[in-house]
């Protein structure tokens, strides 16, 4: 179900549970400003998340309150993400869900990288 992006951060979320180790991950690159772990159900070849270590909700959340560091720190370890996993040669697809209109349905600002095969039109008519 679709969260509202502008509600306060929830610690109970499952991408939090994640980072306190409550909840176990396939784990794909881990630094000081990210986590990356595999999805459960993924949608491509090659489907991981990418999410911030700081308690943010959504991207609008996370660009408005961030640290620079912070910033920089989750921009590259998407980047450093995509380079491990053999993707920028071929291609690959980053998605942020955001609010309900855009299909956000964990509150804690993550990053859906998609790879490993053609992946088609960006949205569906």
């Amino acid at each position: 179900m679709p969260i509202d992006a502008t509600l306060p951060y929830d610690e109970s979320n499952i991408f939090a549970r994640i980072l306190r180790g409550e909840i176990p991950a396939k784990k794909a690159y881990e630094d000081e400003f990210a986590l990356a772990f595999h999805d459960i159900q993924p949608r491509a070849p090659i489907h991981i998340l990418v999410i911030p270590k700081g308690p943010y909700a959504s991207w609008d959340d996370f660009s408005a309150r961030a640290s620079e560091a912070e910033i920089a720190g989750f921009v590259r370890a998407v980047g450093q993400v995509a380079r491990d996993n053999g993707l920028v040669a071929p291609g690959y697809r980053l998605l942020a869900n955001t609010g309900g209109h855009g299909g956000q349905e964990v509150a804690h600002l993550h990053v859906h990288l998609f790879g490993g095969r053609p992946l088609g039109p960006m949205l569906a008519s």
